[in-house]
């Protein structure tokens, strides 16, 4: 029965479509506007979902695309921004250098150019190691300088190195001058603070030598050591000692000994102590 019925429902379908092909030409024409009006709507949305679909994957595909030259964008500006740090290295360097330069020839003494090599290995930057020695000509106690001031003086030689105790260490004393009020006293250093700025002290200010602070402190020469009237710092406080006999000031140090890369040593012609040796430098 069922394939009965189904055949019946085709050959009806099939006489339908022979009748339509054999209708008169307006006729025809009237049923295929029809069919087509019907069907249009489902056309419609054929078509619009292929132009979606179509659409979609020029998106999808032009995604992949941006993400591409995304990576691609990302790396050049990597690559850029790389060549600009080593520009403004070379730039910061050579300015360094034209600096240390201008000083060696506005010094008008035999000055020994030096590259700090090593620093103590506590990390408080009391002492380091320059990359001159003996065979430079180079003898203890020699006092080493930066373009903006004192730095230390030499302790320990090999002959290529040479170890620089700085002024922050409280065993490198130091005669100084206040040239304001001509107040003469002793430097040594007290460290580093927490914020990583390094500090002297003046012990033995006359306390009737009104020093204020702010006023500059220069080396004065007493004692052999160093030559006078080298730059060292700035009072920052001032205070009574313990027994009211004497002032004491704080000072903070000209030469950033904190980041110093390059230095310079007095070679001044006198008669110096023997050189202390070091047996290798570790």
């Amino acid at each position: 029965m069922v394939k009965q019925r189904g055949f019946v429902i085709w050959f009806v379908l099939l006489a339908g479509l022979l009748g339509l092909l054999n209708l008169p030409l307006p006729a025809s024409r009237r049923a295929k506007e029809a069919v087509r009006e019907t069907l249009a709507p489902l056309h419609a949305l054929v078509s619009g979902a292929g132009l979606r679909l179509r659409e979609a994957g020029t998106t999808l595909r032009g995604i992949g695309g941006l993400a591409s030259e995304n990576r691609a964008l990302q790396e050049e500006i990597l690559r850029l921004r790389g060549e600009v740090r080593a520009l403004q290295t070379d730039a910061k360097e050579n300015a360094v250098l034209r600096e240390l330069l201008g000083f060696r020839r506005r010094a008008g003494q035999r000055l020994v150019a030096a590259e700090v090599i090593a620093r103590d290995s506590t990390g408080w930057w009391q002492t380091l190691r320059i990359d001159r020695g003996i065979q430079d000509g180079l003898t203890a106690d020699l006092a080493v300088v930066t373009p903006d001031g004192l730095a230390g003086r030499i302790v320990e030689l090999s002959d290529h190195t040479a170890d620089v105790l700085l002024v922050s260490d409280p065993s490198c004393r130091v005669a100084v001058r206040i040239p304001r009020t001509g107040s003469n006293g002793v430097l040594s250093g007290t460290g580093v603070r927490w914020n990583g700025q390094v500090v002297c002290r003046i012990d033995f200010i006359n306390r009737n030598h009104p020093v204020r602070a702010g006023d500059e402190v220069v080396t004065s020469g007493l004692g052999g050591i160093f030559p006078p009237d080298l730059p060292v710092g700035y009072i920052e406080t001032i205070e009574t000692d313990a027994a009211g006999l004497y002032l004491r000031a704080e000072v903070l140090p000209r030469a950033d000994i904190s980041r110093m890369r390059h230095a310079f040593v007095l070679a001044v012609a006198r008669e110096s102590p023997a050189p202390v040796r070091r047996e290798a430098a570790p």
